[in-house]
Formats: C-alpha cells, structure tokens, sequence
C-alpha cells in the first residue's frame, strides 16, 4: 500500500515539475519569438525609412535640375547595401525618372506611386518617401529590401530547442531528488495521520528526518497532536461563552420590555397626578365664586389651590430636571454652605406634610458646624426629596429620624422610616428612571418615580454617593447620603445683605409687558399690594409707547411677546434712551442659552414662570435697580 501511495506521489512530482519547466520554457520561447519578430520589422522598417531620406535629400537637386545621370549616381550607392535589391525614383507626374537593381534581382518596379507607408508581402518590404525640396515635393523615391523574417525564426528555434532539451533533463534530476528529501517525509507524516484517525490514538508522533522546512512542517504536525485535546476544550468554553451571551441578550430584551413598561406607567403616572390638583383647585374656585361663602370656607380654598399649585411647579419641575439628566445637562452652582441649614430648608419643606399624617420627626446632628462645597438649592431639593418619600410611605402615626454624622471627613446624613419598606426586588434597581416599588400600594400618592434618580445624580455631581437600604416589606427603609465635608472656615461666610434690610421694599416705577393677560393682571395687583406703581402692557409697540411717558425703574419682559419678542424689545428701551432702566425677563423657558440671550440683550434678571413673588421682592429690594447681582440670570 505504500509503496503504490509513495509511487503515485513521485510520479505527479516529476510530472509536474516537467510539465512546469515545459510550460515555462514554451511561454519564453513564444515571448522571445514575438519580441524578436517585432524587433526585427521595426528595425527594418526604420533603417530603410532613414536610407530613403537620405536618397531623397541627395537626388532632390537631380530632380530639380531634370538631371537623370546624378539620380542614377545617387541610386547606384545602393549597391553596398545588400539588403536593398532595388530602388526608383518617380517624377513628380509619377513617371520613372532613374531605377537601380542589384546584380542578379529581378525586382520590378510599380506602375504608379503609392502614398502609404512601408509595405511588407512575403519575403519583400517596400517603401514610398516623397522628395522634398523647400518645402515643395518634387518626386518619390522607392525602395525595396529583402525581409527575412522566416530564416531568423528558424535560427532562434534551433537554439531555443536545445535549451529546452537540457532545461528538461535538469528538470528530471530536481525531481527525481525531490521525491527522496520532500515526498518521502511527507509520505511517513501521512501515514501517522492515517494511524491517528483509524485509532484515535493521539499519542502517536511523526519521525524528523530533515532540517528544513518539511522537518518543521513534521514538527507542527506533532504540535497540532498535542493540541487537539485543548482545542476540544476550548471549543467547549467558546460554548459556554455564546450561552452566556444569549442569556445577556435575552436579559437586555427583558430590560427594554421593563423599560418600555416603566415608560408607559410614568405617562400613565402623569396624567394621573397633573389631574389631580386640577379637582381641588376647580372645586375651591367655584366655592370661592360663592357669594354666601363664609370666611373660614374663602381662607381654606386659598390654602387648598396654593398647596396644589405648588404640588403641579413641583410636577413640572421634576419633569424638567428629567429632560436635564436625559440630555446630560443637569448642573449645579457650589459654594460653601452649612449643613445643618440645608437640613433646616428641607425640614421645613415637609413639616406640612408630618402634620398632616401626624408623624414624628427626630433629628440628630453634630454639634460642631459641618460645612460642604454644594448647591445649597439642589442639595435642599435631595434631602427634600428623600424626606418626602419618607413621609409617602410611612402610615399615620409613624416615625421618621434624621441623623448626621461625620466619620473620615465625610459626612454621612441617614433617613430612617418605619413605612412599608422596599421589596428585594425593587432595592437593587431603587435609582433606576420612573422606577416604583411594584409591590406596595401607591393607591393615593403622588410621584412620578423620578425623585430618586434625580437624587442620585445630584448627589453625584457633588462627588458624594447615595444608597438605600430595607430588610423587607413592612420593616421601614434607610436612605444614606454620603458627602465630603469641607474644611471650617477661618471667617464664617457674610450674611447676604437682603437679610439685614427691611422687608419693605422701596416704592418703584415697574413696566410689565406680558400678552398673557391674566398672568398680567394677577402680577400687577401683586406688585401694587406691595407699594409699587405698575403699569401694563400687551406687546412690544404699547410697551415702547407707555416707556417713553411712564419712565419705569423696572420692566418685566415676557420674551414671548408677538410681532416682537423680548429680546428685541429689551434692545429697543435701552437704545431710546432708558440708561437707568433695570429690565427683568420674566418667561416659561428656561435654558441655558435661553439666558445666554437674555444677557446679550441686557436684562439684568432672568425669571422662569410660574415666578415666586419672593424672587420679585429679591430683584427689586436692590438699592439700585441697576445693582441687581449676576447671579440672578443663573
């Protein structure tokens, strides 16, 4: 069996080698013959043009002075050139003017002159070139040459022959030397393969009997043995791997359904709690239209549509600072506040809410003075937040403890309520967006299950961390907030001034141009039950009208103004003239580059709407209008 494989194997070697050396060798001898016939036509070619030139600028004074004999003088040159057998030369009327023939040619010459170029037929080569004198043609010449293509060739074929006689035996004896260095280590390797493949024995290893690459061909071969195992173990790993990662595309599936129903319970969510305080604040409206309503009843509506307008500002804040942290602009201003006062701020956020549901309140906090470098605003808004919650999910009667405590100059603030606690499943995914605890009852509270996240990435841009922690449903829950504390100052920070003056404000001149005429009306009998004198305007043609006679301290611009906006309106006071004018945007966007325009325009305060009557009463307690601080645009 082997020495039949071994045969058939040397056999194809030495076939292939001759028949590639054969194949070779024609290719060469093809290419050389056609280089060559080519060679030999151009050369041809041009050395009879060149002769005919030459012939032509000799006899060109012949045939202008109609002298035959020197034509025949310049034609009989010829005779040294045996590759010419005849010449002519034509008169301009095409007559035979002088001819020439070597000895023994029986060449005749053509009847009429042709134009065309050289002319090859069979074993001749003939050549027309025009006699030109002074740029006037005054004849041809012909010539004939013989062409001797067949007898090269001929010459060539012989010698390539005998090349290709011992280019082939060469051939045989490098394959006959192959068959004993390349094939027969190739043969012993093919055979262990066969062995390993009939009894899976892969122990076995091929024999290296050269040093060059077939000896490193058996050596990769005996490499790939001992391999075979771990790539079986390999592959089974990869398996395991392309399980793991369909469970992980399977799990992202579940989170985008999750997501997706987390989406439509949020908008679900929305409408239920924007809804909600429209009841009350329509049913405190209509009891307020009363004409036989007592004064309790009045005082009682007033209450209920504040707390629910400032329960829809809250919505539509929290809605706000979503579309903040989903585009990655949620920002915050620090400076370095004391925590305790933050704590204050957000305690007295909820106390309405502890009273209502009669629930206890206990805090603890250090007795030295903790500063941080925060947003005292945002942070306020955290703990605000969490102790919301807090109250949301702890029934009437219960108890709700604050203790903050610093260890390792971190402070560390902890919210503890016996509510109804945090399922396992929910505490993992607490800070998630829109995500509330499915397993309690949120029949009744408010929340759009975002305050939390909110949290958490306020928290984190002040470079502290946030957690929550449960034992369970109906064990309570603690959030812990986590904050580095700032070093105590060596001066404790001013007051801000506006704390030292007066809560009555100087009486002012105020412009308000808004088109919302109920928003109008309503800021104006504000801004008149604080001693001011208001005057207002629809749009941005009356305003520039009323300017130039009333002569305001102040205007409030609405930026949404028609036919021209705020911005242009701004431009307009203070291009006519109105140098001591303060003017304050008052408008429903609020975004940076919102204010980035204001500035542009000269507004010295920028306000968002709804407007809080106690940042009017900031803005205007300025000693002068024109003093307001930058801040206020922030």
């Amino acid at each position: 069996m082997r020495r039949g494989i071994t045969g058939s194997v040397r056999r194809k070697v030495m076939v292939i080698i001759l028949i590639a050396t054969f194949t070779a060798l024609l290719v060469s001898v093809v290419a050389l013959l056609s280089y060559e016939a080519r060679a030999y036509r151009e050369f041809l070619i041009n050395d009879l043009t060149t002769q005919a030139d030459i012939l032509a600028l000799n006899i060109a004074p012949a045939l202008a002075f109609d002298d035959p004999e020197a034509a025949d003088a310049n034609l009989a040159l010829l005779a040294n050139r045996s590759g010419i057998v005849a010449g002519a030369v034509y008169t301009l009327d095409g007559e035979l003017f002088s001819t020439f023939r070597q000895s023994g040619s029986t060449a005749t010459f053509p009847t009429t002159v042709h134009s065309r170029g050289p002319q090859i037929a069979g074993e001749d080569l003939t050549l027309f070139h025009p006699v030109v004198r002074n740029d006037e043609v005054l004849g041809t010449v012909f010539l004939q040459a013989n062409y001797e293509l067949a007898d090269r060739i001929r010459d060539y074929l012989l010698i390539l022959g005998g090349i290709m006689a011992v280019s082939l035996l060469v051939a045989a004896l490098v394959s006959l030397w192959l068959q004993g260095s390349v094939t027969g280590p190739i043969l012993v390797v093919t055979d262990v393969a066969q062995k390993i493949v009939r009894d899976r024995d892969f122990m076995l290893r091929a024999p290296r009997t050269t040093d060059d690459e077939i000896g490193t061909l058996v050596d990769a071969f005996n490499a790939m043995l001992a391999e075979v195992s771990q790539r079986q173990q390999d592959l089974e790993e990869s398996n395991l791997k392309l399980q793991q990662e369909s469970d992980e595309r399977r799990n992202a599936e579940t989170a985008l359904r999750l997501a997706d129903k987390r989406k439509d319970e949020f908008l679900a969510t929305l409408a239920h709690e924007l809804r909600n305080p429209l009841a009350p604040m329509v049913n405190a409206l209509t009891l307020m239209e009363m004409a036989n309503a007592p004064p309790e009843a009045l005082r009682n509506a007033r209450a209920i549509i504040e707390r629910q307008l400032s329960h829809m500002i809250r919505l539509v804040e929290d809605l706000l600072d979503v579309s903040r942290i989903s585009r990655g602009k949620l920002t915050i201003r620090k400076e370095l506040v004391e925590l305790s006062g933050v704590m204050k701020s957000a305690v007295d956020t909820v106390r309405p809410l502890l009273a209502a549901k009669d629930q206890s309140l206990s805090i603890s906090l250090p007795d030295q003075a903790v500063y941080l470098q925060a947003d005292p605003v945002r942070l306020s808004q955290v703990f605000s937040n969490l102790l919301n919650n807090a109250t949301k999910y702890t029934p009437p009667a219960g108890r709700i403890s604050v203790a903050a405590t610093v260890e390792d100059d971190v402070a560390c603030v902890r919210i503890t309520d016996s509510g109804k606690g945090i399922s396992p499943a929910t505490l993992p995914v607490m800070f998630d967006m829109f995500v509330q605890d499915e397993h309690t009852d949120l029949r009744g509270q408010p929340g759009l299950g975002v305050g939390l996240a909110l949290a958490k990435r306020l928290i984190e841009l002040h470079g502290g961390t946030i957690d929550a922690d449960s034992e369970g449903r109906g064990h309570g829950s603690t959030f812990s907030v986590r904050m580095p504390v700032e070093a105590q100052p060596a001066h404790l920070p001013a007051e801000k001034r506006r704390q030292g003056r007066s809560n009555d404000c100087s009486r002012h001149r105020i412009l308000l141009v808004d088109d919302n005429v109920d928003f109008a009306t309503s800021l104006c009998v504000l801004l008149e039950n604080l001693g001011h004198v208001v005057r207002v305007t629809h749009d941005a043609p009356e305003a520039l009208a009323a300017a130039a006679v009333f002569r305001p301290d102040f205007a409030f611009l609405d930026i949404g103004l028609p036919t021209m906006d705020g911005y242009e309106l701004a431009r307009n006071l203070l291009k006519r003239g109105s140098s001591d004018l303060t003017l304050v945007a008052i408008s429903g966007w609020g975004q940076k580059e919102d204010r980035r325009r204001a500035r542009e325009a000269g507004f010295a305060g920028y306000l968002v709407k709804p407007v809080d009557l106690g940042s009017i009463r900031s803005i205007l307690e300025a000693q002068e209008p024109k003093s307001i601080a930058p801040g206020a645009l922030m």
